[in-house]
């Protein structure tokens, strides 16, 4: 009969082999070349996502939260002139409804001043919600940060956003142009109609030119005039090359009996028009946008809004690579 083996009792810890306290087993600690690693590894990574932020940030591709007041609304010469009433309080009841939907893009003026680009509805929509309501929801407004190369490209990124969104008057394209001249972002109004509005029809942006000579004619005296429509405008240009005082008989007629409305407006220039000698049929043929050529035998005649210094340049230059006529 197999012996059975005898089981030694449990013997508690001694002197000589003291137990192990009670608890969780102690963490072995790393070496020091993996903690150095390891440290280094999170620092990279820190340092890739704040660099990725960065130039997320910079390159217009986070939406920013910026208060009203940091947004200087007047940076750039505004291409709408006037909000209508109506779609400025359907914006806003669409704003307090469901929030700022689509941010505004700014640039950065430095010190946290922040210029406004395009969006203009938008931060007057919330400028208006917060006085009225007092509301911190209404007091930022969400924004990307563009960098135009220069005053040009931020035009032309104010002008799009409107010709998209909602069009503009033909006096407010011709302002805009004249406007853009006046501070020399462009040479003269053909470079600027063609740099601001070169995605319209070769037609458009010659009525365009037109309405830049009604604004610089009677800009100051007209009191609604975006409310001209595209064929008055265009029978006043007719008008002013063909009766040289037109502009100031009409300008002193708005001045003696400012109108009440745009309809009153559109009146009395009417008016002023029929009273005028008829305009002549304009010579040659529209070879491009604000210019008419006139060929006649020995001579040829370029003339028009388009025509400049910058043409003239352009022609020399072709003639001479062109050496004479066989």
């Amino acid at each position: 009969m197999a012996r059975r083996k005898r089981l030694s009792p449990l013997t508690g810890p001694t002197e000589e082999t003291p137990g192990v306290p009670p608890g969780p087993m102690p963490v072995l600690s790393r070496p020091p070349v993996a903690e150095i690693a390891a440290a280094s590894a999170s620092q990279a990574a820190l340092e890739q996502l704040a660099d990725e932020v960065s130039a997320a940030r910079r390159e217009g591709r986070m939406v920013l939260s910026l208060p009203l007041e940091a947004i200087e609304a007047g940076h750039l010469l505004r291409d709408r002139m006037h909000h209508d009433a109506e779609d400025m309080a359907a914006l806003k009841a669409s704003l307090a409804a469901r929030g700022q939907q689509t941010p505004i893009e700014v640039t950065d003026l430095g010190q946290g001043r922040y210029g406004l680009i395009s969006g203009a509805r938008r931060l007057a929509a919330l400028s208006d919600l917060a006085a009225e309501t007092g509301e911190p929801r209404f007091g930022q407004v969400l924004c990307l940060l563009r960098s135009p190369e220069g005053a040009a490209e931020a035009y032309l990124a104010m002008v799009e956003e409107n010709e998209i969104r909602t069009d503009l008057s033909f006096y407010e394209r011709g302002r805009l142009v004249a406007e853009a001249v006046r501070m020399g972002l462009f040479a003269d109004p053909a470079a600027a109609v063609k740099g601001l509005f070169g995605n319209a029809p070769p037609a458009r942006r010659s009525k365009i030119l037109s309405f830049v000579a009604l604004h610089r004619a009677l800009g100051p005296a007209l009191r609604f005039p975006t409310a001209i429509p595209e064929k008055l405008g265009l029978a006043i240009v007719a008008g002013l090359k063909a009766d040289p005082d037109l502009a100031a008989r009409l300008s002193a007629a708005l001045a003696k009996a400012p109108p009440a409305d745009a309809e009153a407006e559109r009146r009395l220039i009417e008016r002023a028009l029929r009273k005028a000698p008829a305009a002549a049929a304009p010579r040659g043929r529209e070879v491009a946008p604000g210019i008419r050529l006139e060929a006649r035998k020995g001579r040829l005649v370029l003339s028009g809004e388009g025509v400049g210094p910058e043409l003239a340049e352009a022609l020399e230059a072709f003639l001479a690579a062109r050496g004479p006529l066989r």
